[in-house]
């Protein structure tokens, strides 16, 4: 897959809330009210993650979940990373 140019990536983030991107990746803080939300946010994203196989960096400190998306197969961001990050938006709509 290849990799989208700056102005690809651009357009891309107009569509999403919050992200921001190095060119080599994107990266959002979910901030929730409690620990167990946090984990309740993964755990519903991980069968969607996986139905995509498309995986992300991410971790969880208590109430937040910080994610980084990028396509290390193909050396940087692809439209395989959008899709993911409007996946775990759509996660978070429905909680």
């Amino acid at each position: 897959m290849a990799t989208l140019t700056e102005q690809e990536i651009r357009a891309q983030l107009d569509q999403l809330n919050g992200w921001t991107s190095d060119g080599m990746a994107i990266e959002k803080r979910f901030q929730f009210d409690d620990f167990n939300a946090a984990m309740t946010f993964m755990a519903a994203a991980a069968p969607k993650i996986d139905a995509l196989d498309h995986h992300p960096e991410w971790a969880n400190v208590y109430n937040r979940v910080d994610v980084r998306l990028t396509s290390h197969d193909a050396g940087g961001l692809t439209k395989r990373d959008f899709a993911l990050a409007h996946v775990l938006e759509e996660v978070v709509a429905e909680m």
